[in-house]
């Protein structure tokens, strides 16, 4: 038991060489918790910075009851972040956001109104401020995922999820996976469902994607989809006498 189980939601920052943009997280954070609809925490998931931002964490942790980490000692990518986020949350509901608040976490609030009848709630980038490059990898990444894995969704890129912490823990992660949950969660009989939030600029701190982890890396990850999807052991059991 940890304490996370206190709360009905979990929200995961992965945080990566983001000391710039903590005192913003923290301030909008604090700021959202008590307003929240459900009784909410954060979970930084330092993974591996080399600046100031562990010590940052720490301090903000300090200041608010509301706040925990955990923190690894090398870098291993959003994806396992996630990951490691998931398997210490023990909440009814897992949350995630990017530290550098692209997304609003007040709009985490649109996505609980539907979280009790949908495995899995994401937002949409609605009027979404990036450049015109970014938003056309998106688009060609977002449309060849669609017609390999057969998701429907719209953004999966989208950083603001609210997801049921026991479905989450169910999924196959895999290195890339956060581009994958709307697939994943069909994997499981999941329901999932996408609104519009809203979207920023980002103010502070550097983009670590790039053209390679938008379009080539998601476009190898299809095709280990597709495997992995025919490979993919589900069953349920009809009868039983093992139970008391």
């Amino acid at each position: 038991m940890n304490k996370t189980r206190n709360y009905d939601l979990s929200i995961i920052v992965p945080v990566y060489n983001e000391e710039n943009n903590l005192e913003r997280v923290e301030k909008e954070l604090s700021a959202f918790l008590p307003r929240a609809l459900v009784r909410s925490c954060v979970l930084f998931v330092n993974d591996g910075s080399k600046d100031s931002s562990l010590s940052k964490i720490k301090d903000i942790c300090e200041r608010h009851p509301d706040f925990f980490y955990i923190s690894s000692s090398e870098n291993h990518g959003l994806s396992t972040a996630m990951k490691a986020g998931i398997d210490i949350i023990e909440s009814k509901y897992t949350g995630y956001i990017d530290s550098d608040l692209q997304t609003n976490p007040e709009d985490f609030n649109l996505l609980l109104k539907y979280a009790p009848d949908y495995q899995l709630v994401s937002g949409i980038r609605a009027k979404r401020k990036d450049s015109a490059f970014k938003k056309l990898q998106s688009k060609i990444a977002n449309g060849f995922r669609r017609k390999m894995t057969g998701d429907t969704a719209t953004d999966t890129g989208c950083p603001l999820k609210v997801m049921w912490t026991s479905y989450a823990k169910r999924l196959p992660f895999f290195d890339g996976m956060h581009r994958f949950l709307p697939a994943l969660m069909m994997l499981e009989d999941g329901k999932f469902k996408e609104l519009p939030v809203r979207h920023y600029p980002r103010i502070a701190g550097v983009s670590k994607y790039h053209l390679w982890n938008r379009l080539k890396g998601p476009f190898i990850d299809c095709f280990a989809y597709r495997w992995m999807k025919k490979r993919y052991i589900r069953y349920s059991i009809s009868e039983e006498n093992i139970k008391p």
